[in-house]
């Protein structure tokens, strides 16, 4: 350490001396709570949380574990109704997990703990028994999480702030954190039937449990924003008529709001700020807090599978809402600081990759092992169907590095529950060399932020040439045709619940957060945007009109390319949330969906267009490869399972893939797909010749003649306002067509 950086760490030592001293005498000080009365029998040390079981002797109660590495001492507090708090401390202690049993503690049980050791933020130090923590493994949590001053490990309105995380707050949290709640599972899910959508067969449906159900008129008022509402038949069957396969979901593990937020009077409504990795979020739940919230979960997944719908969950392992050394002290801050996090050389700083002020330590055992109970526990014991995984690439760093050998993509490929669900990748974070789409491993799927740009920009007619279209378009092989992978390793999308919805794509080319409170400064300004002409909603038909046929473009364009696409909810509808493109915060109407748009004249018919393309997608596995493109010819006459024309009818040269374009021709050959299906039999479908035209103007394009087809018909055709049935439209081969400015045209080969 140089002189100087003793130097300032003497100050700081000092400081928080003189700070203490000075807590004390301003009467910062730990509020009177009861000594430990009573004692807990040995009990066991796994598994970890509370258990609700059968002692010694036939007498119930609750079994408590908690790894607490460097702790000195662990105390379980129990609370009453009136929240009279009971402590009980856990004396035995096995492979660093502090443990005991409880006679007579039953289902509903709230509880917390409070985890005694050194305070020494200087050396990554930071237990404070004043501070009530919310045990990892907690099934349930009851109880909002506010952020007064008292539930932080620091005097956090100390003078001198360089120095505030390094005072000790003495003052007791208990009666403003919520508390764990003891659960009790008999369910076997004996009666639960898993779709098991095979990856490349997939269409995945991203929506927010609560946005999705709020405004919706068929749901009842009490069931909206819950689980219950997604649960609901009149949730449901939209999702079925739409033919969508899965539904991934914004966080739904137990978070907490910031600080900052809060003050101004706002919250986290995306919910990627996790604090509970077992617990459904209390506040999704109609039908109760003290543990019923599990329940109402399942009843949801249930509901799902049996419409033929997978659940898929969007996780937050990378860092929890304890944020930096001037954050909150609610769990594993304060039960082992050291243990859990990524700290910096100076072990006061936290390693951030994520942006959130902290990154969870993956390579230390004990926490991949709570990820990976984590994981196991919604699969095996809450019925999920996989996962995705926020900013994969800080899960994925060694020691500093992101390394594809790392433990965390070690132990997931090894684990006999976890290889066998869906795992997608968001394959970036924020540190140095974070970046990593295309580089995961087999068994992982990614989002393909790649084929969300290209088609962004080729709608918008501003790629200097087509050639990344082409490989977006087919499946990514330049990015995942490698060690295994296929087609279906790339999750396509075109919007997300990160930017502009499709709509807003179309209406705007800036962001307009000013509802965040952040002056406009927080969302990206990398939109790849164009508004059609005008900023925001006009009355201009012309230009309304023109935004419809662009948005039923790019929802052409995802659902005739070759991976696994990604739809968002009320995409499908024209939802707009004003030009926010960052929405994470408004929980009101900006962030639900609209579903008075499914009566609008405008934009009704999106939803039968979207409903007709899934539709056709399945039925059709051409659509839907399993495996990439050779772009060779497969038999004598020449065709190929891919090739790509020009508008003059004639198949792209090495000149015209690096020239200027607006217009591409894409043919898939059904004679020619890999693979065989369940009887052994080939796989045989019918050809398509796709045309994207961006250009403002209409273009002739000659079909291509024999041997590619000898007529075509049409299937769909972006260009038409209506599209409540196939336009049905039959042209000769090489005869020339003409494709309207901004068009999708999907052909079927005939003959």
């Amino acid at each position: 350490m140089s002189s100087a950086a003793e130097r300032e760490a003497v100050a700081g030592k000092r400081a928080a001396e003189d700070g203490r001293a000075a807590a004390v005498a301003n009467g910062v000080r730990r509020a009177a709570v009861p000594p430990c009365a009573g004692s807990a029998w040995p009990g066991t040390a796994v598994p970890l949380g509370a258990r609700f079981r059968t002692g010694p002797d036939g007498v119930t109660g609750t079994n408590f574990a908690l790894w607490a590495g460097g702790a000195e001492a662990v105390d379980l507090c129990l609370f009453d109704e009136r929240g009279a708090e009971r402590r009980v401390r856990l004396t035995e202690l096995t492979h660093e997990i502090w443990h005991g049993f409880v006679p007579g503690v039953r289902p509903g049980q709230r509880y917390g703990y409070r985890v005694h050791g050194r305070w020494d933020p200087w050396t990554g130090a930071r237990w404070n028994p004043a501070k009530l923590l919310l045990d990892p493994y907690a099934r349930a949590v009851d109880g909002d999480f506010r952020l007064p001053p008292q539930v932080y490990g620091h005097v956090r309105d100390w003078p001198e702030q360089h120095v505030a995380d390094t005072v000790r707050d003495d003052r007791d949290s208990a009666p403003y954190v919520p508390k764990g709640v003891v659960v009790h599972d008999d369910d076997d899910w004996a009666d639960d039937h898993r779709p098991k959508t095979p990856w490349a067969d997939s269409v995945i449906y991203e929506l927010h449990v609560r946005g999705f159900t709020r405004r919706h008129p068929g749901i009842p008022p009490e069931l909206r924003g819950t689980y219950a509402g997604l649960a609901h038949p009149a949730a449901i069957g939209h999702l079925v008529r739409l033919g969508v396969t899965a539904v991934e979901l914004l966080p739904v593990h137990q978070f907490a709001h910031e600080s900052h937020l809060l003050e101004r009077g706002l919250s986290n409504y995306w919910g990627y700020n996790s604090i509970g990795y077992f617990a459904p979020h209390a506040a999704y739940a109609a039908s109760g807090t003290r543990g019923e919230q599990v329940g109402e979960f399942k009843r949801m997944v249930r509901a799902l599978h049996a419409a033929g719908i997978e659940v898929i969950l969007d996780v937050v392992y990378n860092h929890t809402a304890e944020a930096g050394e001037l954050g909150p002290t609610l769990s594993l801050k304060g039960i082992d600081n050291r243990g859990y996090y990524r700290l910096q050389p100076d072990a006061r700083r936290y390693a951030d990759y994520t942006g959130c002020g902290n990154t969870l330590h993956v390579v230390r055992p004990h926490v991949l092992r709570l990820i990976t109970d984590s994981l196991r526990y919604w699969v095996t014991e809450m019925g999920v169907d996989g996962f995705r995984f926020d900013l994969a690439a800080a899960l994925a760093r060694s020691m500093h590095d992101v390394d594809m050998l790392s433990p965390f993509l070690a132990v997931i490929a090894q684990d006999p529950v976890l290889r066998r669900v869906k795992l997608i990748a968001e394959p970036w974070d924020v540190g140095s060399g974070g970046y990593q789409v295309g580089a995961f491993p087999p068994l992982w799927t990614e989002w393909n932020d790649r084929y969300r740009n290209a088609v962004r920009d080729f709608w918008r007619h501003a790629l200097p040439d087509v050639r990344e279209m082409g490989y977006r378009l087919s499946g990514s092989s330049d990015l995942y045709a490698w060690g295994g992978r296929r087609p279906y390793a790339s999750v396509n999308f075109i919007t997300a619940h990160d930017g502009f919805t499709l709509r807003d794509l179309v209406s705007y080319e800036r962001k307009h957060n000013e509802a965040n409170g952040e002056g406009n400064r927080d969302g990206t300004d990398d939109n790849r945007a164009w508004n059609c002409g005008t900023e925001g909603e006009t009355a201009d038909e012309g230009i309304r009109a023109l935004r419809r046929r662009q948005t039923r473009n790019l929802l052409t364009t995802l659902l005739l390319s070759t991976g696994v696409p990604m739809l968002v909810a009320g995409d499908e509808m024209g939802r707009t949330q004003g030009g926010n493109n960052n929405a994470y915060c408004q929980d009101n109407e900006i962030g639900w969906v609209d579903w008075s748009l499914l009566d609008d004249p405008g934009w009704r018919g999106l939803a039968d267009l979207t409903a007709r393309l899934i539709a056709l997608r399945h039925a059709h596995p051409v659509l839907r490869r399993r495996a990439f493109f050779s772009g060779r010819p497969q038999t004598a006459d020449g065709l190929r399972d891919l090739a790509w024309f020009t508008p003059r009818g004639t198949e792209m040269t090495e000149r015209d893939w690096y020239a200027p374009a607006a217009t591409l021709g894409m043919y898939l050959s059904g004679r020619d797909i890999p693979g065989r299906d369940e009887r052994g039999a080939p796989i045989v479908d019918d050809s398509f010749l796709a045309v994207l035209h961006a250009g403002e103007r209409p273009v002739g394009f000659t079909l291509p003649a024999a041997p590619w087809a000898e007529r075509y018909e049409v299937v769909a055709d972006t260009g038409r306002e209506e599209q409540d049935a196939a336009p049905g439209t039959s042209h000769p081969a090489g005869a020339e067509i003409t494709v309207a400015g901004r068009t999708v045209l999907l052909l079927r080969v005939a003959g």
